[in-house]
């Protein structure tokens, strides 16, 4: 994440003096509970944005809604388990935006907060925004999701111990984020975490390890079907340290982060759908229900978090939020077998990666915080030449608000799922 520039503690215990930090660096750690200043800067109103909220998941699921009640014929008792699931995906949102004001004032008390550096040098600059709350929607949409297990999976489910599985790697990843941002790994460590995190589901794997060979390449591969083996199983480990790592990278605007995982979510549930209303094989169909499973309660909880998220944001979500989300993505792209076409809905992130390369591999100097430079007089971004796709739309478009130009990154994340859905199309002739 590079959205915010955390806070040091106003004051320090003789059991534990100050290390020379950077600036930059993260909340300084104290042996007992430090005691605020009565000059300590204001803290960022806690405004949630439920109208706008509303508009977006109207916006984002009709689609959905429309494929799963009209135009697919769904089985009933798999329609009964999504309505349930959906259910409490609902319950799940309003508990998260309910324990986030609490949660804030908890992590204000530990010294967990940021300053808002793409307002700097105006009132909102000097603002305390609580920091990684990530962990409140980690921890609402772990709940959510061992509950359904009473409706829907028995003790004998050929599919519980992959569904636990994948818990425990997204509650892993979980773990490690907030780990992160409490103690500041360095971000080559980072590239780690997520390998260690999807182990649980790797070995417990016990889905399919082919590919589907595009049509038009059929006749020069002479198979429809590649069996890839373990070369899958590792493609898939890399896969869960890629979608970890993008979504933190393509970061630093007011609901960057969340906006692009609420769409991607959305894209998820429409090809879910899609794909049971177009097969008859009753274990493919199965498959991509247990991924409706986990994304209906991730995209509830990570929406209640965008109402407080969206610009101007009122809390931070934390490197917590960023691991969580790639993980759970990467998870339920390797539980519903649908992995490639993931990381076609990825292509923002490929795209911001690709231009992050030459800093990340340290060709190129790399700063701490990549972020567009900020005028106060306007109000106005600018890109800079630091490869982000921030700083490459930017430079592409001329300068724009904050607000605005993440609206226009996750436009343009939108537009690469919908066309990844036609790609589908030409390549494989689902959707029917």
């Amino acid at each position: 994440m590079a959205a915010r520039k955390r806070a040091q503690t106003a004051t320090t215990t003789e059991q534990e003096k100050p290390k020379s930090q950077d600036p930059t660096t993260a909340t300084t750690k104290t042996a007992t509970t430090t005691t605020t200043s009565s000059n300590e800067p204001p803290t960022a109103p806690l405004k949630s944005k439920t109208s706008f909220i509303l508009k977006l998941s109207l916006l984002l699921l009709a689609p959905y809604f429309y494929l799963i009640f009209h135009h697919y014929n769904i089985d009933r008792d798999l329609k009964k388990s999504i309505l349930i699931n959906a259910v409490l995906s609902l319950v799940g949102f309003f508990v998260t935006v309910k324990i986030i004001p609490v949660a804030s004032r908890y992590v204000l008390r530990r010294n967990l907060f940021g300053y808002d550096i793409n307002k700097k040098g105006t009132p909102g600059g000097t603002l305390r925004v609580p920091e990684s709350l990530g962990i409140v929607v980690g921890i609402v949409f772990l709940v959510v999701a061992i509950l359904f297990q009473y409706f829907n999976l028995t003790s004998d489910s050929n599919w519980l111990v992959e569904y636990n599985a994948a818990l425990a790697s997204i509650c892993f990843m979980t773990l490690l984020g907030f780990v992160d941002d409490v103690l500041d790994v360095p971000w080559r460590v980072k590239l780690l975490l997520p390998s260690v995190a999807a182990l649980p589901l790797l070995m417990a794997y016990a889905g399919h390890t082919t590919i589907i060979i595009p049509k038009p390449l059929i006749p020069y591969v002479g198979l429809e079907i590649l069996d890839l083996g373990w070369i899958y199983k590792l493609y898939m480990g890399l896969l869960a340290v890629f979608c970890t790592n993008s979504i933190n990278i393509h970061a630093g605007l007011n609901g960057l982060e969340v906006g692009q995982t609420v769409v991607i979510a959305s894209a998820i549930l429409i090809h879910n759908i899609m794909q049971i209303g177009a097969t008859t094989d009753p274990e493919y169909k199965q498959a991509h229900a247990f991924s409706i499973y986990l994304v209906q309660p991730f995209l509830a909880t990570s929406l209640a978090l965008l109402s407080f998220n969206w610009y101007p944001s009122s809390v931070f979500v934390g490197d917590t939020y960023t691991y969580f989300a790639g993980m759970t993505m990467a998870v339920v792209g390797i539980l519903g077998h649908f992995s490639e076409t993931l990381l076609v809905f990825f292509a923002p992130q490929v795209l911001n990666f690709l231009l992050s390369l030459p800093q990340l591999s340290g060709l190129v100097p790399c700063p701490r915080h990549r972020l567009p430079r900020f005028d106060p007089k306007t109000g106005l971004l600018t890109g800079t030449n630091d490869g982000t796709l921030v700083n490459f739309t930017l430079r592409l478009l001329g300068r724009k608000s904050e607000k605005s130009l993440c609206i226009v990154l996750l436009v343009f994340q939108a537009i690469a799922c919908c066309l990844c859905f036609a790609l589908r199309y030409f390549l494989t002739g689902w959707y029917k």
